[in-house]
């Protein structure tokens, strides 16, 4: 059976376009493009260099690659590295079309290249990020978890100013941020007993209150209720929870915040690595950097990331696949179907 993934390729004005040369051969996937036409086929960014012009030979090369351009068109002529608050409500359509069709189950998963949220909040348009776009889309409970150098590091909270943090950590969040990791990491990555480690939100994850409140107050009594399902560890202070010894076992780290755990996995995985939205009725990766405005059409741009996150979303939409046949087979012989 062939699996369709839609594609976005983000910015128009980034290197997201140019990237799609890169994407892989799977068996059995279908890579479905959301974007004009007049974007990627033939004249990506202006076919400013030898990747964006060889994008549309490859078009015509693999069958396993197709364009579906989204119901609104851009809203201007694309610049090479130069934002157009003209071309947001395009970039939304792109990101809308393909939700609804993973929401209609046409689309096996979503693979997205980077947005500029700057130029859209610029155009008017209140948009905080890819995750919470389609959480929206999908009204579900998003959980972002960043996934590579050997690490899988999930966030409390997502895009929020660092000073909003503190309060946004309410014992309800923390619980339903843990129910979605540890059943997502059960039922899409196939860990049957996963070890959660969840980081402190202060310095020495409050130094017995001295350090702040919150890592006795709140985070420890949720841990505590918890452990009779979860393997859980913590609360641990964050500057030592992603030592050797500290994520021996472990699965999953839980980062209060952005900017707590994602500098160690960017910096163990930079260029490779895949962001993974949890907690959506849809499999979602995305690439772990930036519109890169700087490096497009320098041939400089790489690739490694929106590989790796295509062959993510490849393997866990082929793993939902089979998950789902094994269960259906199941019912109809009697016996109880094994979790992937």
């Amino acid at each position: 059976m062939t699996l369709h993934i839609a594609v976005t390729p983000g910015e128009p004005a980034g290197i997201g376009p140019e990237l799609l040369h890169a994407l892989p051969h799977i068996a059995g996937i279908q890579w479905v493009i959301i974007a004009s036409p007049a974007l990627v086929n033939g004249s990506v960014n202006g076919s400013v260099n030898e990747s964006a012009n060889g994008l549309a030979h490859m078009l015509q090369a693999r069958a396993d690659v197709s364009i579906e351009p989204p119901s609104v068109a851009l809203g201007a002529a694309v610049e090479p590295g130069v934002l157009n608050s003209a071309n947001a409500a395009y970039v939304l359509a792109t990101l809308e079309h393909a939700a609804v069709g993973a929401l209609s189950g046409r689309f096996a998963a979503i693979v997205t290249a980077p947005v500029h949220k700057g130029i859209i909040n610029d155009a008017g348009i209140a948009f905080s990020g890819h995750t919470e776009f389609f959480a929206e889309c999908a009204q579900a409970t998003p959980v972002m978890m960043l996934v590579g150098g050997g690490l899988r590091v999930a966030l409390a909270t997502t895009h929020l100013p660092l000073s909003r943090v503190p309060e946004a950590l309410t014992p309800a969040v923390l619980e339903t941020v843990l129910g979605i990791l540890h059943h997502d990491l059960r039922h899409h990555f196939g860990i049957e007993q996963p070890c959660i480690s969840v980081c402190g939100l202060n310095p020495h994850a409050g130094e017995g209150g001295h350090l702040g409140r919150e890592d006795d107050a709140i985070i420890a009594p949720v841990l505590e209720r918890l452990r009779a399902r979860m393997d859980l560890r913590g609360p641990l202070p964050a500057d030592t929870a992603f030592t050797p010894k500290a994520l021996s076992g472990v699965d999953a780290v839980l980062a209060m915040y952005h900017d707590q755990g994602l500098p160690v996995l960017k910096y163990a995985s930079f260029g490779g690595g895949v962001n993974v939205t949890l907690g959506l009725p849809f499999i979602r990766t995305s690439v772990d950097h930036g519109t890169a405005l700087d490096l497009v059409g320098t041939g400089r741009a790489d690739s490694g990331s929106l590989v790796a996150a295509c062959e993510l979303a490849a393997q866990l939409a082929q793993a939902k696949l089979s998950a789902h046949s094994g269960a259906h087979s199941g019912a109809h012989s009697g016996r109880e179907a094994r979790q992937p």
